[in-house]
């Protein structure tokens, strides 16, 4: 049962870093011809890319890695799964910050294909988003350091 957690938290790990790593590579220059047909796709991609590998890999990590303390009693007093236990609380509020302004950009692209959009306003998104995005990044290479090197921390007395 360790085994098959750990697997499936390390697959899920997989697929939301590189699903992070792909959209934040997606949004690194602000669309300069917002409201065209490309753009459209783009955000459709980018939704797709939210809805179907991030959230997904989302859960399976944080369900699987839970699982995986609770399963184990060699966790339960450990600093670092529960470090990695935050930071992943961390990553799910963050990556739920991205997906849904992301989603919501490429439902009013595909119905406002006409010109509509503020330019500025969709530059301005895509900065925030890839900020976050690059801190989630950050937050995701420490939680695999964390999973890789397992360091002790000191034990604080309760």
């Amino acid at each position: 049962m360790r085994r098959l957690l750990k697997f499936l938290h390390t697959l899920g790990a997989v697929g939301l870093t590189g699903a992070m790593a792909a959209v934040a590579i997606a949004m690194i220059a602000p669309p300069a011809q917002v409201g065209t047909a490309g753009y459209v796709l783009l955000m459709a991609a980018l939704a797709k890319i939210a809805a179907w590998i991030i959230l997904p890999s989302m859960a399976l990590t944080l369900v699987a890695g839970l699982l995986a303390i609770g399963v184990n009693p060699a966790l339960h007093d450990s600093g670092w799964a529960w470090t990695k236990a935050a930071t992943g609380i961390l990553i799910f509020e963050g990556a739920l910050h991205v997906v849904g302004p992301i989603q919501e950009e490429a439902r009013r692209g595909a119905t406002a294909l006409a010109g509509s959009h503020d330019v500025a306003s969709v530059a301005k998104l895509f900065t925030s988003e890839r900020g976050t995005l690059v801190l989630l990044l950050a937050v995701s290479v420490v939680n695999i350091a964390l999973g890789v090197w397992r360091p002790r921390f000191p034990r604080i007395p309760l």
